[in-house]
């Protein structure tokens, strides 16, 4: 439960970068960006996981890693692409 919480803090993050990185117009504003961001993030962490590119965090582990940023900023990315896509 903790570390999808942290994927939740971590998308906040990630939909902010996200968002500057995939350019155009975003007509449902900062919520929506937000809301993407923590579905990416948890997305792109749960395959992370699976797919053995994310070690399992230590309980003592409370800033996220480099593989954690990249991992929820692609999944953000990828989120708000097919949004931005399935809204043409």
């Amino acid at each position: 439960m903790g570390d999808f919480i942290g994927w939740i803090l971590l998308g906040l993050f990630a939909g902010a970068i996200a968002r500057r990185v995939i350019p155009g117009e975003e007509k449902g504003g900062c919520l929506v960006t937000i809301v993407l961001g923590i579905l990416g993030a948890v997305l792109g962490g749960w395959i992370g996981k699976n797919v053995g590119f994310l070690p399992d965090n230590n309980p003592g582990d409370w800033l996220p890693s480099l593989g954690s940023i990249a991992t929820a900023t692609v999944g953000a990315m990828i989120v708000l692409a097919l949004w931005k896509w399935l809204r043409k």
